[in-house]
């Protein structure tokens, strides 16, 4: 890889410049900041009531989630398209990774939960909002595979629709990284591999016309707090496309490295697809 994406430089739009740009940042920030931790008292308030009576099952808490991540890309300004159906039961779905963006983005068609690496649980702020919303930490180490089978059979059997980023880190949205196969074993393990379904998903964030089209990415050094104020401050937003493909049967695979193979193809083709369709606009 070049230095240009372990060490990017981030594109000029994300510098937070004037006074238009700062209050642009104080407005937004400022709601979505209310939206979401008012939200998230919210939610722990139901979940007081939630857990006694369905345990993980969850039926009510996700729908405020959902309601927050709208709210946030309503407020940012970015259109969400929608191309395909979610997976309607429970299930895996994977899909490329841009961005702290695909959070909001994935969870406002469906209601779901993120399966996350392990550090993110520790980290100030985010991971405090991971562990309320039902996120699963998992290391993403192959000798902890039946573990983790044992784990996600738990939550799917509580009817959780879970998503994994394969490529195991963000990019800057113009590329899709090979799938680490690692963790698709825990979905060959059995009872699991018998009944589950796995959706790839293709997400495609397109910048605003004369903008840096990398400028959603958020990869290698990046700071967090620097891409999200460039967020803020900038002046309009483009979209993002959500591609939902058909589901494929664990069962229909023996190896994890050709399931993995088969997922990336079908994640990879999609997202090739958009960029095509937006070429031609």
């Amino acid at each position: 890889m070049s230095d240009t994406w372990t060490s990017p430089e981030p594109p000029p739009e994300m510098r937070v410049r004037g006074i238009r740009a700062w209050l642009r940042v104080a407005w937004r920030g400022t709601t979505i900041g209310g939206v979401t931790f008012g939200c998230l008292g919210l939610l722990l308030v139901v979940r007081l009531v939630e857990r006694p009576i369905h345990g993980e099952h969850r039926p009510w808490t996700p729908h405020i989630t959902q309601f927050v991540c709208r709210t946030a890309l309503w407020l940012f300004g970015l259109r969400l398209d929608i191309r395909g159906e979610p997976l309607d039961r429970e299930g895996a779905m994977v899909a490329n990774h841009s961005s702290w963006l695909d959070i909001f983005v994935l969870n406002a068609p469906t209601r779901l939960y993120f399966v996350s690496k392990a550090e993110v649980e520790r980290w100030p702020g985010i991971g405090w909002l991971a562990r309320a919303t039902g996120t699963v930490f998992i290391r993403r180490n192959r000798s902890e595979a039946a573990a983790q089978t044992a784990l996600f059979e738990d939550r799917l059997n509580a009817g959780h629709r879970l998503l994994f980023f394969p490529e195991g880190t963000s990019t800057d949205g113009e590329r899709v990284l090979p799938f680490k196969p690692t963790l698709f074993q825990a979905f060959l393990g059995e009872p699991l591999r018998a009944h589950l379904v796995i959706q790839p998903v293709s997400v495609r964030f397109d910048a605003p016309e004369g903008v840096n089209p990398r400028i959603y990415g958020w990869w290698g050094d990046m700071e967090f707090g620097e891409h999200l104020l460039g967020m803020l401050a900038l002046p309009r937003h483009g979209r993002v496309t959500v591609m939902y493909h058909d589901p494929v049967p664990a069962a229909d695979f023996e190896d994890r490295k050709v399931l993995a193979a088969t997922l990336e193809e079908q994640v990879r083709a999609g997202h090739a697809a958009l960029a095509e369709a937006r070429d031609k606009v």
